[in-house]
């Protein structure tokens, strides 16, 4: 539009006054007027990467996928081409109530040895666990718990069920014992809170049977286990909210994916 109104008289800078465009950038266009897009390759990329993550995931995560599959970009070019193709990610905010399987003392309360330092820079020396539920298609319900590496946020193992009974936690455990048995370099710290799957005396003996210290946020202190409850937020975020619910074995899938 602008080149048509400077062909037929009006001049550059009042016809940049009225469109609100800057004359630099109105210059730097048509410096690039017709030439090939130079990120046009990335910006496919982008595009389906934002997709693949159901609109979901902002410049910070798609810049690490980039990474991922080997694409050396900086996360300010990121967020100005998707800026440019105008992805912009889903955010749901809902508020649930937090799964509670505190029942008061009924084991062993152990100290909290981690007192929310939450960085380690050696693999497998600091392990936090909780459980979280979710409410699916009908009346049933999930109940997740994974266990996380706090050097690198990953999770080492999780357990599924339909309901939290103490196997919900036993299953992840054993397999992380073995993890920790072949790959742990320094002593191994679990920490949780103080629900009643991880006061019980099958919890207990098997991380004191394999040389594992236990430790344990205080009462109604959820910052005490504040990666955990970040990693549950950031699940649910990605995955859950905003959608229809879904049947069990629908939901156990895609928390799997």
């Amino acid at each position: 539009m602008a080149f048509e109104l400077k062909e037929e008289g009006f001049r550059l800078k009042h016809i940049l006054l009225v469109v609100g465009i800057p004359e630099a950038t109105y210059h730097y266009h048509v410096k690039n007027f017709g030439k090939e897009d130079a990120d046009a390759e990335i910006k496919e990329l982008i595009r389906h990467l934002f997709k693949q993550f159901h609109e979901r995931y902002g410049y910070k995560r798609i810049t690490k996928e980039l990474k991922k599959l080997g694409h050396c970009v900086n996360h300010k070019k990121v967020y100005r081409l998707m800026r440019e193709l105008s992805l912009k990610c889903v955010k749901f905010m809902r508020k649930y109530r937090k799964y509670n399987s505190y029942k008061g003392r009924v084991g062993k309360v152990a100290k909290n040895l981690l007192s929310r330092r939450f960085n380690t820079s050696i693999p497998l020396q600091k392990l936090v666990t909780d459980i979280t539920e979710f409410k699916c298609l009908g009346e049933e319900k999930l109940y997740l718990n994974p266990i996380l590496d706090l050097y690198n946020g990953e999770i080492i193992s999780f357990g599924i069920k339909k309901r939290p009974t103490l196997d919900l936690v036993m299953e992840p455990l054993d397999e992380t014992i073995e993890i920790i048995k072949n790959h742990a370099t320094y002593r191994t710290t679990v920490h949780s809170d103080q629900g009643w799957h991880y006061q019980h005396k099958q919890w207990v003996k098997t991380l004191k049977k394999n040389k594992v210290f236990q430790s344990m946020s205080r009462k109604a202190a959820c910052a005490d286990n504040a990666s955990m409850e970040n990693f549950f937020g950031i699940l649910k975020q990605e995955m859950y909210y905003g959608g229809k619910l879904v049947s069990y074995e629908e939901l156990k899938r895609r928390i799997e994916d």
